[in-house]
């Protein structure tokens, strides 16, 4: 069902990676360089958010609730509720912890630490 603005729920993962993410005080945080699906619940577990480092070296990881992420069309990218030092101090981790544990690991502490409530109960 399209949003006002046109807009279906349903969007392509490609069309998703690559897009910038910015705070609500306009600053760029970072890109969304992959999104984490949990197969068995077809949920999506979170968004993960490159932010730091030059040409992918010293680049670190967040583990976004993807509820929290709200697309702004001026823009052009997706608008989180978080300060830098927030985001500074969020749990942050390489791509491959990303994945360990099947995800949980970094999924819990990611809903745990932005308080958002978890979409698997």
């Amino acid at each position: 069902m399209p949003t006002l603005s046109g807009h279906t729920d349903a969007i392509r993962a490609s069309r998703v990676i690559g897009t910038s993410v910015y705070n609500t005080a306009g600053d760029h945080i970072g890109t969304i360089e992959d999104v984490m699906l949990e197969k068995a619940s077809n949920g999506i577990m979170f968004a993960v958010i490159g932010f730091g480092g030059f040409l992918g070296i010293g680049e670190k990881y967040h583990a976004i609730p993807w509820s929290v992420l709200d697309y702004e069309p001026t823009r052009g990218g997706y608008v989180v509720p978080f300060t830098k030092e927030q985001l500074q101090a969020a749990p942050s981790y390489t791509i491959d912890e990303l994945t360990q544990g099947d995800g949980q690991v970094a999924r819990n502490a990611s809903y745990e630490y932005w308080h958002v409530d978890p979409y698997w109960h």
